[in-house]
Order: structure tokens, then C-alpha cells, then sequence
């Protein structure tokens, strides 16, 4: 597994989630999750990935102890952003006391194909939280965590334990790990075009000529 060093994850957190998704394009990586939302206005995040991987039924399908929601805070480290696959499940896998004990623990943030709930209490202590529904249905007994920090698929993109999730409020995105570097490179050179193309566009430039002079805008 390749270990993507701090200085990158600050790199990144300078570049959006559309600069970036060009770089994706440029190596041929499907690293979009669609769909995933903000709990609130302004939540941003860029960490590794805690992987989890869960499964949804009807009340009663599973037991108490499945719901291990305590499990993923305790396998995240401070930074790591906790990355949970559930099918897009319309049932709540999170809420605002584990948001709670993941921001007294330091975690990152959170990214749901799946429910989430409690977003007054998400927003009040602004624990960076995206999700496919915002629900109100409790996971407990209809939710069974299958694996931790095993490969998953969220929101149909491949991540992995260590891989790098760029969240903000246009977007969810995962970056390889083995890829980061040279993806912050590329993006990072695709931002000081779009404020050169601003300055010049300022300048006089109109768009059709800043669109042909620097092509990835």
C-alpha cells in the first residue's frame, strides 16, 4: 500500500474537486462518486480512506452488535476520512453522536453511499459529513458492517484503505494513492492556468480565446 505523505494531503486542500477531476480524466481513473451531498453549506475534506463496508435489510434482520458504528471511529486515525459503501441504502448509518466522538478524536470526515442523520447536530459541530440521503430511519438492527478497511466500491468508484478522498461542495472524488502525487501536480498546474486565463480575461481576453489558449478550463 502506498503511503501518501502529509504534504500532499495539504496540497490538495488548496485545489477544488473540478481541478482535479480533470487530472482523474488525464490518467483515466473513475474517481467521481455522484451523487454523494454536504450535510451543510461550506464542508470541505481531504484524508485517507477508512474503508467500510456494510449491507442494509428490514428492521430486525440483524443483531444490535452488527451495527459497529463504534468500530469505524476506532479504526480511523485523526485526519482519515471514513469512506462507508451501503448501496445507496435510504437508511442511516451515522449520526450526530458519532459525529461527535469523530470530532473529538480528530477524524477528517465522513462519506456515505447510503443514509445519514441528525444534520443540525452534524452541522453544529462541523464534522465534514457527505452522503447519499439525509433520513431519519435508524440502522440499527437493519444494518450489518461486513468489513473494515477492505477494498470497496462507493457511488460506483474503487477505494481502498489509504487512498486519498477530496470532498467539497460541488463534489466527492477518491485519488489513488499510488496516483496522488502526480495527480496534485497535474491539478495544481491546471489551477495557476485558470487564474492566468482570469488575469488575462481581465485583460481583455475573451472567453472563446481563453478556452483555446488554456484548454483544461
Amino acid at each position: 500500500m502506498t503511503f501518501v505523505e502529509d504534504n500532499i494531503l495539504e496540497r490538495l486542500r488548496a485545489i477544488a474537486t473540478p481541478t482535479l477531476a480533470n487530472a482523474l480524466d488525464d490518467i483515466g481513473f473513475n474517481g467521481i462518486m455522484n451523487n454523494l451531498h454536504p450535510a451543510g453549506l461550506g464542508m470541505c475534506v481531504v484524508g485517507r480512506a477508512v474503508t467500510v463496508q456494510e449491507i442494509t435489510g428490514p428492521f430486525g434482520s440483524f443483531s444490535s452488535d452488527d451495527f459497529k458504528v463504534g468500530h469505524m471511529i476506532d479504526a480511523a486515525n485523526p485526519g482519515d476520512v471514513i469512506v462507508v459503501s451501503n448501496n445507496g441504502a435510504p437508511v442511516s448509518t451515522w449520526g450526530g453522536m458519532a459525529s461527535y466522538s469523530a470530532k473529538l478524536k480528530g477524524i477528517g470526515g465522513l462519506v456515505v453511499d447510503g443514509g445519514i442523520r441528525d444534520r443540525e447536530e452534524i452541522v453544529e459541530f462541523s464534522f465534514p459529513s457527505f452522503s447519499k440521503h439525509m433520513v431519519p430511519t435508524p440502522g440499527k438492527t437493519r444494518i450489518k458492517v461486513l468489513s473494515i478497511n477492505e477494498p470497496i466500491v462507493c457511488a460506483g468508484v474503487r477505494v481502498r484503505k489509504g487512498d486519498i478522498i477530496v470532498a467539497d461542495g460541488t463534489g466527492v472524488l477518491c485519488l489513488p494513492a499510488e496516483k496522488a502525487e502526480q495527480i496534485t501536480l497535474a491539478a495544481e498546474k491546471f489551477s495557476a492556468d485558470d487564474k492566468q486565463a482570469m488575469i488575462e480575461m481581465e485583460k481583455g481576453l475573451t472567453f472563446i480565446e481563453a478556452l483555446k489558449k488554456f484548454s483544461k478550463i
